[in-house]
């Protein structure tokens, strides 16, 4: 049976991609992105440079914790060249993604592209989106009551309580994941560039830290490192979904709501946009996926009235209140399987 909610509307999305195109906010941002650019290359080679200069010692920790951060803003980048928001051309686009992704942090883009590409399209959406697809955790009923295996049942059952210990681990998962992408993908022209910078990158990465460090130091500045890179990653895009509304496999929803209502967007200045590399502007994201950073902002504004005209709620909160709001959603899934429950699981 297929449920629909407002099917028909698609031409209230017209409306307001008319007023947000007439605004100039789909327009590139040249100059923003090119300091954007050098000053994130400049942390990235300055973090490096640090290690060197540190040399064989423990004080390398503080380096590995700063790099964490700096190879997620630089993922941030490789996000946007990959959603074509930096440049006119998709080629150049593309060279920005895979310069970010595959040589500088080890991430291969092509396999991100495609995922990404199937959240956005169905977001929130079950046996559609990837990001709430069976994994370690478990993101709607249907999954709960998936679980089989006892481990994989004690962690649902506590997955609230092990969400950001688990996150540590992403950096690690998504290097894995990009290699068995890779070994699979078609061989062609654009796997073998992908391939190379993906080797350069962690021959580079690992013969560099080795060369500096002693081997029980380079294990724990790796640790220390993807452990940072993974725990920034998961918290800048967790906030962004989770929690918010499911929609079922057979359920039509038009596409403005089906992106604002499963979104939220996070509150806060200039520094929450610098942190969240421009992903606390979900809503607008979700709904332009090419707009450059620089104006969501701008967009957040005209999107808000535009949903509050039309009867659409529209999802913001601090940053603090969207892990809460997440992690109250996953600990509310795993009771059923917590003891003294008599809630009955459906697979949906």
């Amino acid at each position: 049976m297929t449920t629909t909610l407002d099917a028909t509307r698609g031409s209230e999305f017209a409306g307001l991609s008319k007023q947000v195109r007439a605004a100039g906010l789909l327009d590139r941002r040249r100059v923003n992105y090119t300091v954007r650019i050098a000053l994130i290359l400049l942390a990235y080679s300055g973090t490096w440079t640090a290690l060197v200069l540190v040399g064989d010692s423990w004080y390398t920790t503080i380096v590995a914790v700063v790099l964490g951060l700096v190879f997620t803003q630089v993922g941030f980048l490789g996000h946007d060249g990959g959603h074509q928001q930096i440049a006119a051309k998709r080629k150049n686009n593309d060279v920005v993604a895979l310069i970010a992704g595959d040589l500088l942090i080890g991430l291969s883009i092509s396999w991100w592209v495609s995922k990404h590409n199937k959240h956005h399209a169905n977001p929130n959406k079950e046996h559609h989106d990837p990001d709430i697809g069976e994994g370690v955790l478990a993101f709607t009923t249907g999954a709960v009551a998936r679980r089989s295996g006892g481990v994989g049942r004690w962690i649902t059952r506590f997955q609230a309580y092990l969400f950001f210990p688990l996150l540590t681990l992403e950096g690690f998962n998504l290097h894995v994941a990009s290699v068995l992408h890779l070994r699979k993908a078609k061989r062609d022209r654009a796997r073998t560039i992908e391939l190379l910078l993906f080797t350069t990158h962690f021959a580079a990465y690992l013969g560099g830290i080795l060369l500096v460090l002693s081997p029980v130091k380079a294990l724990v500045f790796i640790a220390i490192h993807q452990g940072v890179f993974g725990l920034y990653m998961g918290c800048s895009f967790a906030p962004n979904h989770k929690g918010m509304r499911i929609i079922g496999a057979d359920e039509c929803v038009d596409f403005l709501r089906r992106q604002v209502l499963t979104s939220r967007n996070v509150k806060g200045g200039w520094f929450t946009d610098l942190l969240l590399g421009g992903l606390n502007y979900q809503v607008e994201h979700h709904l332009f996926p090419n707009m450059p950073r620089p104006s969501l902002r701008k967009a957040q504004r005209m999107v808000k009235s535009y949903c509050e005209e039309h009867s659409i709620d529209y999802t913001e909160t601090s940053l603090f209140g969207s892990y809460a709001a997440a992690l109250s959603y996953l600990h509310e899934l795993g009771a059923p399987l917590r003891p003294g429950s008599q809630r009955v699981l459906t697979s949906g």
